[in-house]
């Protein structure tokens, strides 16, 4: 059964299903079709200010439901997420490196 609200997804409460539509994510589809660390990333800049690493780690959890209908924990998300984290802080580092 496809979800038909953010809040319908595991793991997406209504605090982070409000956050994500605030950005402009109004539906699960369009949830799926967004990688995790981007969408985290439009929330920092749409909401003004870095959200805990948690929100990467609970969005990596609903893009894995949304693509195989597999609820996992978001906690389970942690060590992946941090590497997501410290491979994009090498990169913007980098790039500032460039400029």
């Amino acid at each position: 059964m496809k979800p038909a609200r953010l809040e319908d997804i595991p793991n997406i409460g209504k605090s982070i299903a409000a956050d994500l539509r605030a950005s402009g994510i109004l539906t699960p589809q369009q949830l799926a079709r967004r990688k995790p660390l981007d969408t985290y990333l439009a929330l920092a800049h749409s909401m003004g200010r870095r959200h805990d690493p948690c929100v990467l780690y609970t969005l990596m959890a609903a893009q894995h439901y949304l693509h195989s209908g597999e609820a996992i924990a978001w906690w389970k998300y942690t060590e992946q997420g941090k590497e997501l984290l410290a491979a994009a802080g090498k990169r913007n580092t980098a790039m500032r490196k460039l400029q």
